[in-house]
């Protein structure tokens, strides 16, 4: 395992760490670690990373939080959020720097999973718009 370059743990709506959920990435992979009696470990390639976004709540601001929503390839992950940590504006420009970094050092593109890559938006039930509207 390289350098982890960043680790923080949820938080709770108020801002508090009372989670057993830590998010963490080094130059090559993203981790999530949960549970407290039984314990979750999932790791994600950074190469697989197709795209990031931030929200902030407005209760996220009043408390410093943020969740960043990773849309990836990975078959086990998928998309998933990283919830409720703080400083996440800077956590996402430094994953996706990683990211890109990744992808160039491996001479990956994102297009090369985007053909394989079933994209549901956890805003609404559909699975991609092409596929409805056919």
């Amino acid at each position: 395992m390289g350098e982890i370059l960043f680790r923080e743990r949820k938080r709770i709506w108020c801002g508090l760490p009372w989670t057993f959920t830590v998010y963490s990435f080094d130059e090559e992979r993203l981790f999530i670690k949960s549970g407290m009696l039984s314990i979750r470990e999932d790791e994600i390639r950074l190469y697989r990373v197709l795209d990031l976004s931030l929200s902030r709540s407005f209760i996220q601001r009043i408390f410093g939080l943020g969740s960043i929503k990773v849309d990836s390839s990975d078959k086990t992950m998928g998309c998933f959020i990283i919830k409720n940590i703080k400083h996440s504006q800077e956590a996402k420009e430094q994953l996706s720097q990683l990211v890109e970094e990744e992808r160039q050092r491996k001479r990956i593109s994102g297009r090369e999973y985007m053909s394989d890559h079933g994209h549901q938006d956890f805003d609404d039930d559909f699975d991609d718009y092409d596929d409805y509207h056919h």
